[in-house]
């Protein structure tokens, strides 16, 4: 140590390097932390209470937004329900003239009362959206469940109002979002955060923010919201690395084959166990996909795609395999498959094959673990389900993560549930598939 050296006495306590999250959605974590959180929530009747208390200090006609709810985790079945969720009518009358939507935990499908479904223009007429399901009682009336893309039709409305406030207050409140967001990154020792999508006015203004010092912590995202066609005209020059002192990276493209799981919105090769009318959902097509990777090629960009389901992650590792056709530097170009939650055995070799990275999250396999054999049955979730030991035996490269703010962004977390495979009832989820 000499003069210039400066010396921080811990008093015996730890220092280690700062964490790198390896997939989470950054301004949706600082968003969370302005809504109705939902994540702890025991039961429906808590989270009717919870909006009826937010309403009382809304103005008539303002949007209560929530998140983090999960039916499975629920400590009793609501009556009525529809696939395990209730109708909205306790929802509606506790907030007549308020539109609410509330986010799922997996971010993969939404719950609305009637006055947002009534604003949005959404009746028992309104066609299912492309990858989407609007879930509907036997009378064929919206019970209030949008699964997948079909929650877009309300977001989109609520979005629009948002959208229309004046410059000054939208800065205002995205500043803040990303304050948040790496104040409740920090406080959980992330240094590095792998940002699992952002369009390019999100990516425009953490530029700004760089440009200021005021990104709190390095940031590595992946574009997304995006057309082929904009993407083609605009991804070179958007390209971006370690910018704003190593603060900003923008070189990869995110995503979506398939929904979650929870939502049963994950594509699978064979009908869902507890829902055998269905398969899952396609939620943006294979061939806009395979577009994309040829794109990626083109601009030198990497390809982050989420899939869930074993038939997602097969279609998307066949996409993959086509693009690299003739390449001997696949495992170079660092493709990745984020989540690889579900993956049919004779898939899992393939991505050393190929050369792709299971972006998985540990914590992700002892959350779902209790509700798992409900959705794929015992065969399907012994021989495919969260599978880090096999991925690691194989040869990949596996990367951890949060999915943060759909898990607690904290890592120690999922890297107990990565080691342990120890369920919050106490029950291990396929031990053997720990890492050590």
């Amino acid at each position: 140590a000499g003069d210039a050296t400066r010396i921080v006495d811990l008093e015996g306590r730890l220092a280690i390097p700062g964490f790198i999250e390896g997939h989470g959605h950054y301004t949706s974590l600082g968003q969370s932390k302005l809504m109705l959180d939902l994540n702890d929530v025991s039961g429906w009747d808590e989270i009717v209470q919870m909006v009826a208390d937010a309403v009382a200090e809304a103005q008539p006609g303002q949007w209560i937004n929530g998140r983090g709810w999960h039916q499975e985790k629920w400590d009793r079945l609501p009556e009525p329900n529809v696939d395990g969720v209730p109708l909205h009518t306790e929802l509606s009358a506790v907030s007549p003239d308020n539109p609410v939507i509330l986010g799922h935990a997996s971010g993969h499908a939404a719950f609305a009362n009637a006055k947002a479904m009534e604003v949005a223009g959404l009746s028992g007429d309104t066609p299912d959206p492309p990858g989407g399901t609007i879930v509907k009682d036997a009378s064929g009336n919206p019970t209030g469940l949008l699964r997948e893309n079909a929650d877009a039709l309300v977001y989109s409305v609520m979005g629009a109002e948002m959208e229309a406030r004046p410059d000054e207050e939208k800065w205002e409140e995205f500043t803040r979002v990303v304050e948040l967001a790496g104040r409740e990154a920090l406080e959980n020792g992330v240094t590095s955060f792998h940002d699992a999508g952002a369009d390019f006015a999100t990516i425009e203004g953490l530029k700004r923010l760089a440009d200021d010092g005021r990104l709190p912590v390095r940031l590595y995202v992946m574009v997304r919201f995006e057309s082929n066609q904009v993407m083609r005209e605009k991804l070179p020059q958007y390209r971006t690395v370690g910018y704003g002192n190593d603060h900003l990276t923008v070189r990869s493209i995110k995503r979506q084959i398939d929904g979650a799981l929870g939502s049963h919105g994950a594509w699978l090769l064979e009908p869902y166990e507890d829902l055998p009318t269905s398969i899952g959902l396609t939620v943006e097509p294979p061939e806009d996909i395979e577009e994309t990777a040829r794109i990626a090629l083109e601009t030198g960009f990497q390809v982050n795609t989420h899939a869930i389901g074993d038939r997602a992650n097969r279609e998307v590792l066949n996409i993959y395999e086509r693009a690299f056709a003739g390449r001997d530097d696949a495992a170079d170009l660092r493709w990745r498959i984020e989540h690889a939650q579900h993956v049919h055995p004779d898939d899992v070799g393939r991505f050393v094959e190929i050369g792709i990275i299971p972006s998985m999250q540990g914590i992700h396999c002892t959350s779902d673990g209790p509700w798992v054999y409900r959705r794929l049955g015992e065969e399907r979730a012994e021989s495919g389900a969260y599978l880090w030991r096999d991925f690691i035996d194989s040869g990949a490269i596996v990367n951890n993560g949060t999915d943060t703010p759909v898990e607690d962004v904290d890592p120690l977390a999922s890297y107990h549930a990565t080691v342990t495979r120890r369920m919050p009832n106490g029950e291990y989820f396929f031990p053997d598939q720990v890492m050590t």
